[in-house]
């Protein structure tokens, strides 16, 4: 008969979700330094082995345990009808995940980002080009077929931000990002040729 609270027999989405809840419990306790897959497991009272199976470092288990607190900003794209606003909206969306998961925590992750899929940062360039597409449609930049360099441009510069930040980027930082430097290259950059790719 199963003891009462076992937790041998957990599987799947409950087994994960105890794993990383437990996440976050250790990094409220040693931060993201002393952070270990066998810390982890041992607060979420199952093998470290059972975590390698899922996540092969400890930034990757981290980099999941962020949408199972804050949840996604993919879930969260907005559509304000002005680009310059989406944009921001984007930008703040990112910044309050900073300030949910503290300054310790994002500096470590990026500190560590080779250890992440790379598609971890595609994600922000699939929503900033859905972003650029609409503002295409609504004629309000030539053209949405950009270098990804472009395209994660304000992503890439508010995470530099991050970095040399102890505190959460100020609002008129992120305007500043937006006004001064993305909208003027996205703005004035020519429409690929009609009928297909110039030289």
């Amino acid at each position: 008969m199963p003891v009462p609270g076992e937790n041998t027999r957990r599987r799947g989405a409950a087994l994960e979700g105890d794993i990383l809840d437990a996440v976050w419990d250790e990094l409220a306790e040693v931060g993201y330094a002393r952070l270990t897959m066998e810390g982890v497991a041992a607060r979420a009272r199952t093998g470290k082995q059972v975590l390698y199976r899922r996540w092969a470092n400890r930034a990757q288990l981290v980099k999941a345990a962020l949408p199972h607190r804050t949840g996604t900003i993919v879930d969260q794209v907005p559509d304000t009808g002005r680009l310059d606003t989406d944009v921001l909206a984007v930008l703040r969306l990112m910044v309050e995940r900073q300030r949910e998961i503290g300054p310790d925590v994002l500096r470590g992750l990026l500190a560590e980002a080779i250890d992440l899929d790379p598609a971890t940062f595609g994600i922000m360039e699939g929503i900033l080009r859905t972003l650029l597409e609409r503002a295409a449609k609504r004629g309000e930049i030539p053209t949405a077929d950009l270098p990804a360099r472009v395209v994660t441009l304000p992503a890439d510069l508010l995470r530099y931000e991050m970095l040399l930040s102890h505190e959460p980027v100020e609002d008129r930082t992120l305007t500043a990002i937006v006004d001064d430097v993305f909208l003027p290259l996205v703005r004035h950059r020519p429409a690929p040729p009609a009928g297909g790719a110039g030289l």
